[in-house]
């Protein structure tokens, strides 16, 4: 098993780096300072950096021995835009910006490793360590991709880590298959025709129409959708109107969906569509339901890059301390877009329960749990080791 002491760079000084990035958020493709931060580390290392990338994005490049194997290691650089209610020294200094998902904890998990590595490289083939920008909702792995990631960089498989809150400090989960969700977003426009609040009858009020838009798509999750399956479709969104005694001309409503299998999601969006355009023109009305184009996929963990991951994270916590059989869960990740590029998977390490780290990411008092520093950081070097072994003695 490996010991937080088998990392060169020591655990305090992860955790200077970690803070420091927590105390300066910066939100999707903005991510300036976090990214300098980032390539000045790798380039004193001695390896290859690259920036720019996807926007903000940073990959350093690693190589040892001969053999043309090659693999990437993933970390996520932006901040939510939300505001942190933490008190501690260092907390955001930046207005309504906060690290309230861990991706400072992601950053310098995967920084350690890249540290570590060229100290003791005992591996055979090229470690590509990706920092990409603006995970949270604006599709920064895709923008990766789309500037060349996987054209410049060779990679025959590529894995990603996520703390998970209520998961036990020194413990993983994972899974083969479906483990996160796909995510779209949505928009729905219902006009009717507004006027006085005192005389309804020379109207057609749209906002009665809209509350029955929503209670029809609560149906659709409990009596469109196989009982075994997984969908969700949440309303977040209702505006309509600015005035006590004027009838709006139109509502607009918000959302998003979520499932693992495509087949659901294409039944969701068909049943949906029929629920908005039938209700308003019972009502008289009419009504628009738009997707947007920016989602991202289920995030499907491939057989054989989840069983290196187990054994590898095994060899860190123990084999006992690692769920190879977590249920999905049905948020989602843009991690998901660049396992539809290249074979790999996605793996959940725990921060802690309770008073340990067990605050949910995006609630106003998360913080990344510092503990778990070094446990990433041994994962992302045993698994490079595991992956392309040393062929010489």
């Amino acid at each position: 098993m490996n010991h937080h002491s088998d990392l060169t760079v020591t655990h305090d000084t992860l955790t200077g780096w970690r803070r420091d990035i927590h105390a300066h958020p910066e939100l999707a493709f903005c991510e300036h300072r976090t990214a300098a931060f980032v390539a000045e580390k790798l380039a004193a290392s001695g390896m290859d950096v690259f920036t720019g990338i996807g926007g903000t994005g940073v990959v350093g490049r690693l190589r040892s021995g001969n053999s043309e194997k090659s693999i990437g290691l993933r970390a996520d650089l932006d901040a939510l835009p939300m505001q942190e209610n933490n008190q501690f020294d260092h907390r955001s200094g930046n207005d309504g910006v906060f690290h309230g998902c861990g991706h400072d904890g992601h950053t310098v998990m995967l920084l350690g490793a890249a540290l570590q590595l060229p100290e003791k490289p005992d591996f055979d083939g090229t470690v590509y360590f990706i920092f990409q920008p603006a995970e949270e909702g604006m599709g920064g792995a895709e923008a990766m991709i789309e500037d060349g990631l996987f054209e410049q960089y060779r990679m025959d498989q590529v894995f990603g880590m996520h703390n998970w809150p209520g998961l036990p400090v020194g413990q993983f989960a994972i899974r083969t298959g479906p483990m996160m969700a796909a995510f779209e977003k949505f928009d729905i426009s219902v006009r009717g025709i507004g006027g006085h609040g005192a005389m309804p009858h020379f109207c057609n009020d749209p906002v009665p129409i809209a509350a029955q838009i929503v209670q029809a798509m609560q149906s659709v999750v409990s009596r469109n959708i196989d009982p075994l399956k997984a969908a969700v479709i949440s309303i977040t969104q209702m505006s309509a109107g600015n005035a006590y005694n004027v009838i709006p001309e139109a509502v607009q409503l918000g959302g998003a969906i979520r499932y693992l299998e495509n087949e659901v999601g294409d039944e969701i969006r068909r049943r949906m569509h029929s629920i908005v355009t039938s209700t308003a023109a019972a009502g008289g009305a009419s009504a628009e339901l738009t997707f947007h184009s920016v989602g991202y996929p289920a995030l499907i963990n491939e057989a054989s890059a989840t069983g290196q991951a187990v054994i590898s994270a095994g060899k860190v916590v123990g084999t006992e301390k690692v769920d190879s059989s977590t249920p999905p869960i049905m948020g989602s990740e843009d991690f998901a877009s660049m396992l539809q590029v290249r074979p790999g998977c996605y793996i959940f390490i725990g921060n802690g329960v309770d008073s340990e780290g067990g605050c949910m990411v995006h609630h106003p008092e998360y913080d990344f749990n510092d503990a778990i520093l070094p446990v990433g950081a041994n994962y992302w070097v045993t698994l490079a080791q595991d992956c392309m072994p040393a062929s010489g003695p």
